[in-house]
């Protein structure tokens, strides 16, 4: 994929007709206002915005003269009666690719280069469906870093990126599985060891190669095609070596983990978030809230492999099992780790899920047990925390981001409304309206 990142700059210079936040000032009219959810919304606002970050928030609904700045000022009315947010926080895509009958053999026939711009098409219905930011949890690492500067340098439409490079050890999840042995490398991480000491310099190239995280696979995992199981498979010498190096080169650690004895390990090892946690019990609940780690619960996903499994003959019959046996243990995980305080970050593993239905995981959440105002929480503030970007995106607050969506009715009281948002700003620039 060397030419991955030049192919997208150059589709997208072609194509692209985004607008960018300029020096221009931006009023966007508010009908309720939740600055910072978790708090009480307010009626009636006014957010002022200037080069993409939020200068001020006004009572009422300000005219341009309100201002008294030299230069244009725009107001933006699409909103007065709508129940605005913060942009929205997925912490697990996967944008290079969907779950699908073609997915497991797609990458004998598609070309790099289509992968590239397919990613391009995910990452706008994703900022389209409210989610201005997210992390890519594992791709490979050319794709992602062109199509993250493609966004960031508004060549083409999509969320703010933050991405994961992938240290899988040999056999385990991820490692390219149940295709005939000549055939495996196609599928395999560059960045695969085995050990402490490979996986340490695993996790250097990782993040020499750009990557913003780093991703292990604590455990088996329901979409790799084998009979291995969903319980640990990376040695807790392997785990606590990448935590150490990820750490001392400036990054967190995400680790997939649906077994107990890994999701522990890995909490053990100091990871930053555990994705899935499909069997965490009561000691995970101590260690979670002993390190601060945050759980990712992914339930879409796990409903959407068990229906795939239920309905159709889509998963070969290895990850049908898994699918089955993982996918109905989702939520009762997910109402342990809330009931035990552990804390939330919202994410879907979409990619499992189609792109663009990721808002689906709030009604699965509040199904768990949450809140519609705690799981709002967990895509905003909390996500902006795990990410360590509170001081830019999570909330509505002079100086952040202009990063914003609107929707009619409450979230609140009704979070299916985040599944037909209607607004959309990202950097103080419209991209739905």
């Amino acid at each position: 994929m060397r030419f991955v990142s030049l192919l997208v700059l150059a589709v997208s210079l072609l194509t692209a007709n985004i607008a960018t936040a300029d020096e221009h000032w931006t009023i966007v009219h508010a009908g309720q206002l939740l600055a910072v959810p978790g708090q009480t919304p307010t009626t009636n606002q006014s957010l002022v915005i200037k080069e993409g970050l939020i200068e001020a928030i006004r009572e009422g609904h300000i005219t341009a003269d309100a201002l008294d700045v030299e230069g244009d000022v725009v107001v933006i009315t699409d909103a007065a009666e709508k129940f605005v947010l913060p942009g929205l926080i997925d912490m697990h895509v996967h944008l290079s690719g969907e779950l699908g009958p073609t997915s497991r053999t797609e990458g004998f026939f598609m070309e790099d280069s289509e992968v590239a711009i397919r990613a391009t098409m995910y990452a706008r219905r994703t900022l389209e469906a409210g989610f201005t930011t997210v992390r890519d949890a594992g791709a490979d690492p050319l794709m992602m870093t062109g199509l993250a500067a493609s966004i960031s340098k508004g060549y083409v439409m999509g969320p703010r990126i933050i991405w994961s490079g992938p240290v899988l050890i040999t056999g385990g999840h991820g490692d390219g599985s149940g295709y005939r042995d000549d055939l495996v490398e196609m599928f395999r991480a560059k960045t695969r060891c085995d050990g402490p000491h490979e996986c340490r310099k695993a996790t250097r190239e990782a993040i020499r190669m750009g990557a913003d995280w780093i991703k292990v696979a604590a455990t088996g995992g329901v979409l790799t095609d084998t009979d291995t199981g969903t319980n640990q498979q990376m040695m807790a010498d392997e785990l606590e070596a990448i935590v150490a190096t990820a750490k001392v080169m400036g990054r967190n650690v995400a680790a997939h983990a649906h077994g107990t004895d890994g999701i522990n390990a890995a909490l053990r090892a100091g990871v930053r978030t555990i994705e899935h946690g499909t069997l965490l019990d009561d000691e995970s609940v101590r260690l979670f809230n002993k390190t601060g780690a945050y759980y990712v619960p992914t339930m879409l996903a796990g409903q959407t492999v068990m229906e795939m499994a239920e309905n159709t003959d889509i998963l070969p019959p290895k990850i049908a099992a898994k699918a089955l046996a993982i996918g109905p243990m989702m939520k009762a995980a997910m109402t342990r780790a809330h009931k035990g305080g552990v804390k939330i970050a919202f994410g879907t593993d979409s990619g499992v899920s189609a792109h663009g239905d990721n808002a689906r995981e709030f009604a699965l959440m509040v199904a768990a047990g949450l809140t519609p105002m705690q799981a709002i929480v967990t895509a905003t503030v909390n996500a902006a925390d795990a990410l360590s970007l509170s001081d830019t995106i999570g909330t509505l607050e002079p100086g952040k981001a202009a990063d914003l969506i609107a929707v009619s009715g409450n979230p609140a009281e009704d979070v299916s409304l985040l599944e037909r948002v209607e607004f959309v700003m990202k950097g103080g620039v419209v991209v739905k309206r």
